[in-house]
């Protein structure tokens, strides 16, 4: 409610100039909201959000590169650092979202949406902040319980995730490329220029020409990412690209030593060894 919220300050995420203008334009006719910056893909708006820190974003679901599902999965990592914003969702299609959104009461605005539609988007948004102020405030005086504040969004992210792999495994092509972190800033690895891969907790290691990045994913999500007909599971926590495989050594009980060309020893698993001997034919 808006007497809960004295301003809410305001990030305006879409990588369509027309679209930011509509979001914009709409937003000017209301008092009580600050518009923060307007960002054109979703390197920008993780920065943004971090720097700003705002209230609310409205944030497009279609962007080239980093989109707004990969938006959430990268603020997801500092989740329990501070608090994040409520989130509106802006999307064209994605009915699988749409169905992740409902069950996790989180909102968004189908293009192309009338004035109507974004007055009751924005009314639930300012709610949502309104309460979460009033609970910042009663916590404040009061033992900090146990309640995770960010349980709708963990659920949402967990969704998109799973939406996401079957999504991509259909569709491999969809998804050519990851997002990895690095001195603070975003880049881009083609999915083809990955030498291996390995899983480290909820994370998994991607090793590309002598470097390796961290990414927040799945091997099975991972794994649909990347071209069959180059790429083996060689074992439930190891990839390989075969162009990569240096040398090839049996093992125990149909097993495999691989050397790779960057010097990393890996051992396939029972189950996994038949696909390999099948791409190196």
């Amino acid at each position: 409610m808006m007497n809960a919220v004295k301003s809410v300050r305001v990030l305006i995420v879409d990588d369509e100039p027309l679209a930011r203008e509509r979001l914009r334009t709409l937003l000017a006719d209301r008092e009580g909201f600050k518009l923060l910056a307007e960002c054109a893909d979703g390197e920008e708006a993780v920065a943004a959000i971090n720097e700003h820190e705002p209230d609310l974003v409205f944030l497009d679901v279609q962007m080239p590169e980093l989109d707004g599902f990969g938006v959430l999965e990268v603020l997801s990592d500092d989740l329990g650092k501070r608090e994040l914003p409520v989130v509106v969702f802006v999307t064209a299609f994605d009915d699988y979202a749409l169905r992740a959104f409902d069950v996790n009461a989180v909102d968004y605005l189908l293009k192309p949406f009338d004035r109507t539609r974004f007055e009751t988007a924005l009314a639930r948004a300012t709610d949502r902040i309104g309460r979460q102020n009033d609970a910042d405030s009663h916590d404040a005086g009061h033992q900090a319980t146990d309640t995770d504040p960010h349980s709708e969004l963990r659920a949402l992210i967990e969704q998109l995730r799973a939406e996401r792999e079957a999504y991509v495994a259909a569709t491999p092509s969809t998804a050519p490329r990851f997002v990895v972190r690095s001195g603070g800033k975003l880049h881009f690895v083609r999915a083809d220029d990955v030498d291996w891969i390995d899983a480290e907790g909820n994370y998994v290691r991607l090793h590309v020409g002598g470097r390796s990045h961290l990414v927040r994913d799945r091997m099975k999500a991972v794994e649909a990412k990347l071209n069959p007909a180059k790429y083996v599971r060689v074992h439930r926590s190891a990839i390989v690209n075969v162009d990569r495989i240096a040398s090839l050594e049996p093992y125990f009980h149909g097993e495999y030593v691989l050397t790779m060309k960057d010097g990393a020893k890996l051992t396939s698993s029972r189950s996994y060894s038949a696909r390999l001997r099948e791409l190196l034919g």
